[in-house]
C-alpha cells in the first residue's frame, strides 16, 4: 500500500519489486511496463479473463460487485482536511481492526472499511467505503459517513 498518486506508486512498486499497482483512478502501473501506467494491459488481462471463463464481463463484474460493494470516490470539499481526518478518527477508530494513515486515514472492521484522504491535487477530501458481501451495510456506512463530512463543513463536489 502507498499514497495516492503515480510517483508514490511507482517508488513503492520498486521498492517492494510489485508486479502491478493501481489506483481507484483507473491508473494501472505493471512493473514489466517499465512501471508506466497502461489502460491497454488491464483490458487485455480482463479479455483473457472473459475467454478462460466461459462467463460473460456482466457476470463477472457482477460476482465481484456482489462479493466486495464499493462506495467509489466520493468527493467533497472541505475547509479544513486534517481536521476532519482527526475527527473521524476519533469516531471511528475506537472499535476498529485496523487503522492505517499511510494515504490519509483507512479505518477497517469486520465487515466493511473506508478510507478519507486529502486529494493530492484538489482542495478536496476522497471517500470510499467498501464491504464484505453487504451491499446494504456499505450504503449503510457510506450515508452515515457523508452524513458525518457534511456536519464538518463538507460541500458536495462536481465530480
Amino acid at each position: 500500500m502507498s499514497k495516492s498518486g503515480h510517483a508514490f506508486i511507482k517508488q513503492k512498486m520498486r521498492e517492494v519489486d510489485g508486479a502491478y499497482g493501481g489506483e481507484m483512478s483507473a491508473h494501472h502501473y505493471f512493473r514489466d511496463f517499465s512501471y508506466c501506467d497502461s489502460g491497454m494491459i488491464p483490458w487485455l488481462l480482463v479479455l483473457e479473463r472473459v475467454c478462460e471463463s466461459g462467463k460473460s464481463l456482466d457476470e463477472l463484474v457482477a460476482a465481484r460487485i456482489k462479493a466486495f460493494p464499493a462506495s467509489g470516490e466520493i468527493n467533497r470539499k472541505l475547509p479544513d482536511a486534517k481536521k476532519v481526518l482527526a475527527e473521524a478518527e476519533a469516531k471511528y477508530g475506537k472499535g476498529a481492526e485496523v487503522i492505517d494513515h499511510t494515504d490519509g486515514l483507512s479505518v477497517e472492521f469486520k465487515d466493511w472499511r473506508f478510507n478519507v484522504r486529502a486529494s493530492n491535487t484538489e482542495p478536496l477530501v476522497r471517500l470510499n467505503v467498501e464491504s464484505r458481501g453487504n451491499e446494504a451495510l456499505m450504503r449503510e456506512k457510506t450515508a452515515e459517513l457523508l452524513a458525518f463530512l457534511d456536519g464538518m463543513g463538507a460541500v458536495k463536489a462536481n465530480h
